[in-house]
């Protein structure tokens, strides 16, 4: 998050030269003229009258060229007008008559800043500070100038430096907070900026940055107060209002947070922060045409903005463009290789690319434990206290901000519903700022909750040891609303990811991933940081409501088969979308029905269906489904006959509806985790013959299938899943693993 710069230059008082010496006569009438014309225009200069001031100074200068307090004060008045040549000039005339001038250096250092050559301003600040160590304002400059190298561990100590010698310099504690900040010391950066508030309770870019701190912290409630109170100092700070988007975008309310960057564009139309706000509520909006606009406003700011490209790979991404978002992705590294969300989100949609293998996947989770997760660990000195008796209850914490109306929720509430509470006590970490009925069946579910959303990372540390957790289990993996940063400091003895994300997470201070040796073959698990623990699959699901299924495929009463793609447009390879192309090509009577939230954006249905219209297929074929409540949604299969699953990255959730509905699922075996769940799923449930490894078999098995098979596998299906993982059995076998995974670390 930008942070405001609130440097404003101040003037020591200067007095005429006490080198020159007394004379007598006429010459001490014009050293009084000197005086005279000095302090006058040096009083214009305190109330900002600089034209009037630089006529006096001239006047000075004509009488007397060398006069040092003069070159001085108007090498600092063509600064404030922004003549840095002209500026330059005079200081250094200045610095001629007098060398040995700390203040002189010091401005020199402030206008090398304005300049933007840092290093240089850093080494005039340095020469002041040898020549006065208790100079403040040198230290104040030259913690600028090495803030704005990025130096910013040197920074805070020129900013402690000036505070020590003037405890009374609001704009240092500020400034001292934004270079903490950008160390990610959020808590200590807080404190700066409760400092500069208690010396000046009207400074507007305090609050700001205190607010943006807040965020970082979780805590977006007082931030958003925070910003509130900038704003209400300073109705046209573009900042705080980029920064109030950016919390009101953590609270999931996307129109104000939309609605606060745009006022902050208003005000500032080349704002990256405001662009990269308004960019990010626009994707969460689903509108991909504007935050494709906003990111190229981005980058037309900053050709090298970081954030800029991850967001537009993103766009991309969400559109089924895999190959130009991991392009995007790979150039924000290059220009910044240990930027945590740019790290993320490459993990993420690598899971999509027809390029990328299991090595290739775990790769990238381990750049992000070597840039991000190395170092939380470092930071980390924790001791487990826990009872090591094998056989006692056991207090297992889940961490998820996904304990809501959600389809990875789906997948994971049976092991809570289902829990054997005498042998396991629950505890809950949400993350999440939202709560829907879905959270509330959680809460009943949970011995003891805890909404985290707000807190800090040294928080949830710390609740963890309290609440003596036996096994943590990380259920968003490097998903959106992860706390991986708490899991690389191991605050449970032991910890496991699973579920939510269940694709391995990097973390050598993870100890397990659940999983099932079709998801990970053996030959591969070599290139997981966890230990593979197998699972009857690796993910469950929870019975669907009651009535939800219909009783006869549809091909019983139409006569032709009706495919359904119930899953992201991300996932739409453009070698699935030939071979689903091919299936429809086949038969002219027959339809698809395509389903996904990304579908309520105009833009991408059109781009859909010109893939398809490119293979050959009439879009009046297509029906395409956007967003709808999950009732809704599962109703849906009832106008389905087969399911066709998506390929490199396949189905997981989605394949389990499909088939608690009834519905088959043709499902391709690739080469990684995300390319092998739903054939995962099938021989879970022993339709092994629905998983093929090459398109051709998958195209004849979609093209083939009987009546009377269809209408078999609609009426035996559900009963066939929960006899071999069903929510029940599912659960316990969850629950053997935790007690053998608790018996290996007792025994150890």
């Amino acid at each position: 998050m930008i942070l405001a710069d609130t440097y404003i230059e101040e003037f020591r008082s200067m007095a005429p030269n006490s080198s020159v010496a007394a004379p007598s006569g006429s010459r001490a009438q014009r050293r009084q003229d000197i005086i005279g014309t000095f302090a006058h225009a040096l009083d214009c200069h305190r109330h900002g009258l600089l034209a009037e001031a630089q006529k006096g100074y001239r006047l000075v200068l004509k009488k007397r060229p060398d006069h040092f307090d003069t070159l001085h004060m108007l090498g600092v008045s063509e600064k404030q007008l922004g003549n840095h040549d002209a500026a330059m000039r005079w200081i250094k005339r200045a610095l001629l008559v007098d060398p040995k001038s700390a203040a002189a250096h010091s401005n020199l250092g402030s206008l090398l800043m304005d300049m933007r050559r840092f290093e240089e301003a850093t080494a005039s600040c340095d020469m002041a500070i040898r020549l006065d160590p208790g100079f403040v304002d040198a230290h104040y400059n030259r913690g600028n100038a090495l803030s704005s190298l990025g130096h910013f561990i040197d920074a805070i100590t020129s900013f402690r430096n000036a505070v020590a010698i003037n405890p009374q310099h609001v704009n240092a504690h500020n400034n001292c907070g934004n270079a903490l900040h950008k160390t990610r010391q959020f808590a200590e950066a807080i404190a700066c900026y409760d400092q500069a508030i208690a010396l000046d309770p009207s400074y507007a870019a305090a609050y700001s940055n205190r607010g943006a701190a807040l965020i970082e912290l979780h805590r977006t409630d007082e931030a958003i107060l925070d910003l509130d109170r900038a704003l209400a100092l300073v109705p046209g700070n573009a900042e705080a209002w980029a920064n109030r988007g950016e919390a009101l975008l953590r609270c999931h309310r996307h129109h104000e947070a939309l609605a606060s960057c745009d006022r902050a564009l208003e005000i500032n139309p080349k704002s990256e922060l405001a662009w990269l706000g308004r960019a990010r509520a626009l994707i969460a909006s689903r509108r991909m045409p504007e935050a494709k606009n906003a990111c190229h406003e981005v980058l037309a700011i900053e050709p090298m903005s970081v954030k800029g490209l991850s967001l537009l790979g993103q766009c991309h991404a969400f559109q089924a463009d895999t190959d130009y978002a991991i392009a995007c992705l790979d150039k924000a590294l290059s220009i910044d290789p240990e930027c945590e969300d740019v790290l993320a989100n490459r993990i993420f949609w690598l899971d999509f690319s027809a390029k990328a293998d299991v090595a290739c996947h775990q790769a990238a989770r381990a750049d992000w434990w070597r840039a991000i997760g190395s170092k939380e660990a470092q930071r980390a000195s924790l001791l487990h206290a826990n009872d090591r008796d094998p056989d006692r209850r056991l207090v297992v914490g889940y961490v998820s901000a996904e304990f809501k109306r959600r389809s990875a929720a789906y997948s994971y509430r049976p092991v809570f519903e289902n829990c054997d509470k005498a042998q396991f006590e629950v505890v809950c970490y949400s993350n999440s700022p939202t709560s829907d009925a879905v959270t509330e069946t959680f809460r009943q579910f949970a011995d003891r909750w805890r909404d985290v959303s707000q807190w800090s990372d040294d928080q949830l540390v710390d609740c963890i040891q309290r609440d003596r957790i036996d096994i943590l289990i990380d259920l968003s993996g490097h998903a959106e609303g992860n706390r991986l940063r708490v899991f690389a400091r191991k605050p449970a003895p032991i910890q496991v990811t699973a579920w939510g994300h269940a694709a391995g997470t990097g973390l050598p201070t993870i100890d397990y991933l659940f999983s099932d040796p079709v998801a990970i073959p053996s030959e591969v698990r070599h290139h997981y940081a966890e230990k593979i623990y197998d699972l009857p699959c690796m993910i469950g699901i929870e019975s669907p409501p009651k009535n939800s299924r219909s009783g006869f495929p549809p091909i019983s009463q139409n006569g032709f088969l009706t495919y359904g793609v119930f899953n992201r447009v991300s996932k739409f390879s453009d070698e699935a979308i030939a071979v689903w192309s091919n299936v429809l090509s086949a038969d002219p009577a027959s339809k698809l029905i395509v389903k996904d939230q990304m579908l309520d954006d105009d833009e991408t249905r059109s781009l859909l269906l010109g893939r398809f219209q490119a293979n050959g297929v009439d879009p009046d074929r297509i029906s395409l489904r956007g967003t709808t409540v999950r009732e809704a949604h599962l109703a849906a299969f009832s106008e389905v006959d087969i399911c066709l699953d998506p390929f490199p990255h396949g189905g997981g959730v989605s394949t389990w509806e499909a088939l608690q509905m009834g519905v088959p699922v043709v499902a391709k075996l690739g080469n990684s985790l995300t390319s092998r769940v739903s054939s995962a799923i099938l021989s879970a449930i022993g339709l092994t013959d629905w998983v093929v490894t090459e398109d051709s078999k998958y195209f004849e098995i979609a093209r083939h299938p009987t009546r009377t098979q269809l209408e078999a596998l609609r009426r035996d299906l559900p009963s066939l899943i929960d006899r071999r993982c069903g929510p029940l059995s599912y659960t316990r076998a969850v629950e053997d693993a935790y007690r053998e995974m608790w018996r290996r670390y007792c025994s150890a």
